[in-house]
């Protein structure tokens, strides 16, 4: 696993992975490769923990699950690779930045990288997927494995934004401490129910006057 996440993480990652849950998960997922094909590849499941260091983090927004379709998933939530068509949730969130942040410009790509590198952890809640099935993976112990990352992110460090989109998301509140840190909730900004709440949340330009509040850097959100 070494190489594959910011050295930061290794105070954080390394307890984790000698847990009971952890093996069993690691042990599932190898046997589920040699059988199927799963996304993302080996190297790219802890990819949001190689790009975005520990104590940089400034916001972490939370997906559910990786993308299941091929060239897809890339260990970012919401983020799909340069070249590869957006996905209709990013489609959504770009709409809602152009209306949101003066200035920004769709983006032709859908790919992140850029965001985790300036401190926006894109975390998904399970980090493997069967190729073509959706939440296959789901209920194995990426969650527990996640949801421990949010609270141990919530404990360590401070003046962090989470922004939660969605019902699966938003019942990650309790895993935060809402006195040091900042708890933004929407709808989904999937098609089914971005008009009933995401588009007009301007969750982005709020991320960033908190952190200018808070004497940290505003996130660029231009792709």
């Amino acid at each position: 696993m070494a190489g594959r996440y910011d050295p930061s993480w290794e105070p954080i990652l390394k307890p984790l992975f000698k847990q009971d849950y952890m093996r069993n998960l690691s042990n599932f997922v190898q046997q589920e490769r040699q059988q199927t094909l799963i996304f993302p590849p080996e190297s790219l499941v802890l990819n949001a923990f190689r790009l975005t260091p520990f104590d940089e983090v400034k916001v972490v927004i939370l997906g559910q699950d990786p993308y299941h379709n091929d060239g897809q998933a890339h260990g970012l939530s919401f983020s799909v690779p340069r070249g590869i068509a957006l996905p209709p949730s990013l489609k959504n969130i770009y709409t809602e930045l152009q209306s949101d942040i003066p200035g920004f410009q769709y983006p032709a790509s859908g790919d992140l990288t850029k965001w985790a590198k300036e401190g926006v952890l894109l975390l998904n809640a399970t980090l493997t997927v069967r190729a073509h099935q959706a939440a296959s993976h789901q209920r194995r112990g990426w969650e527990e494995f996640t949801d421990q990352i949010i609270h141990l992110i919530s404990q360590k460090l401070e003046n962090v934004v989470f922004i939660l989109w969605g019902s699966y998301a938003q019942k990650k509140t309790m895993l935060i401490d809402a006195q040091k840190h900042l708890i933004l909730r929407s709808v989904h900004p999937s098609p089914l129910s971005a008009h009933r709440g995401f588009f007009g949340c301007k969750h982005f330009s709020q991320a960033n006057a908190y952190l200018q509040s808070k004497g940290r850097k505003p996130i660029d959100w231009q792709i």
